[in-house]
């Protein structure tokens, strides 16, 4: 894809949020070589989302502008502990963890990413050999002033909340990752502006050129309220199967939808305000056959498409359902939609069964809603049925 500097600044700015500084990144780009790309991830979970998508399709496009990615694997910085938006000190994980995590990412990354354009890399390499005196010289290089401008350091301080001392190295060390790969440019969300502005600074340290920095924005997950999270239960994961995805897609609201559209597609800002002159229904159609194409096929996205008519036009059931398997016994209606992971939250469960929103489908067809918050299932060795959560929410109960 060629561009001028000027030209591939503006391609990189759509769905972006910072960029500092832009005079920084029109010089580097003017030199005609092809830019290091950071970007680091802690594999602190196993499974990536459309929420980290954001990033990745970003790195893809310094990739199709020809500069070199670099997907570093925070494997060692994951076992500290990222204290970004923390309000208590994170719970480390352990090597087996962090290695079982780290393999998992590799597998998916390529769904965006071009391989033979990716360099895989992992902080361990150069952290893990780091001594006791060399970590000194490294927090020589930063003050705790520095440190605690921080607002979640800050506002910890200002509350009594302890900072553990590992807490503030975290920022040193994703910082020296940026020395020790003499990085042009670093990617992160909105949320790491902070870690990326201290390696930035310790690149000066070291006598090396400032890493340019952009930023993406935090992509709200399905509620269209919160940051998109796996433990909130509002989240599309790039693995799951494309009904699944299809679906959590359709669910989201119109508003959100054309946020979508801006941070998980190529579609340009003209276009999709283009598609608001469109019935909102099939423009969400669309998106949802984008989102599926990109992480399955078009095929899958076709089939997905129909499915979703077919369920929801003709009332039926899906082909393709995730299964929650559960002991024999008596089980309240609450605690087992709650724990099959259709609902996140007992509250939340209770105003669903007021509304009517919750039915139990057996195999036959046959259906009723769940009318009292306090009913009990007794459910026996063998027997399989639906849980239906409003219009779109679907789970295989299957008792052993």
């Amino acid at each position: 894809m060629a561009m001028t500097a000027e030209e591939q600044i503006q391609y990189l700015k759509k769905g972006s949020e910072d960029l500092i500084k832009e005079e920084d990144l029109l010089a580097k780009l003017k030199k005609g070589k092809p830019l290091l790309v950071k970007t680091g991830f802690d594999p602190t979970a196993p499974d990536l989302h459309l929420g980290h998508a954001v990033l990745l399709r970003k790195m893809k496009h310094f990739q199709d502008l020809g500069h070199k990615v670099v997907f570093l694997i925070g494997d060692f910085t994951g076992m500290i502990g990222d204290p970004t938006g923390r309000s208590i000190t994170r719970k480390p994980l352990t090597r087996d963890e962090i290695n079982q995590n780290a393999e998992t990412f590799k597998a998916q990354v390529f769904k965006i990413l071009d391989q033979e354009k990716t360099i895989i890399d992992f902080n361990r390499r150069w952290l893990g050999e780091m001594n006791f005196e060399d970590v000194i010289h490294l927090a020589a290089k930063y003050t705790v002033a520095q440190i605690l401008e921080r607002d979640d350091f800050s506002k910890r301080m200002k509350s009594g909340i302890p900072i553990s001392i590992h807490e503030m190295l975290y920022p040193l060390a994703q910082g020296y990752d940026s020395v020790v790969l003499q990085a042009d440019v670093e990617l992160g969300g909105t949320d790491q502006k902070f870690n990326l502005l201290v390696g930035r600074e310790l690149q000066r340290q070291f006598g090396q050129e400032p890493q340019v920095i952009l930023t993406t924005p935090l992509l709200e997950g399905l509620d269209g309220i919160e940051k998109m999270s796996k433990s909130m239960n509002n989240y599309v994961g790039i693995t799951e199967p494309p009904s699944i995805m299809f679906g959590k897609i359709m669910s989201i609201s119109d508003e959100l939808m054309y946020r979508y559209y801006l941070l998980l597609t190529d579609l340009s800002v003209a276009q999709i305000e283009e598609l608001k002159k469109q019935h909102p229904r099939q423009v969400k159609e669309e998106l949802a056959k984008i989102i599926v194409r990109d992480f399955h096929s078009q095929e899958a996205a076709d089939e997905a498409a129909e499915e979703f008519r077919r369920v929801f036009s003709q009332k039926q059931l899906p082909d393709e359902l995730e299964s929650h398997i559960v002991q024999s016994g008596n089980y309240s209606a609450i605690a087992l939609i709650r724990d099959s992971g259709l609902v996140p939250s007992n509250s939340e469960v209770r105003r669903l069964i007021r509304q009517g929103a919750v039915s139990v489908v057996q195999d036959s067809g046959d259906s009723r809603k769940v009318g009292d918050e306090k009913e009990m299932l007794s459910l026996n060795s063998g027997e399989s049925f639906v849980l239906k959560v409003g219009p779109r929410r679907f789970k295989r109960i299957q008792v052993k």
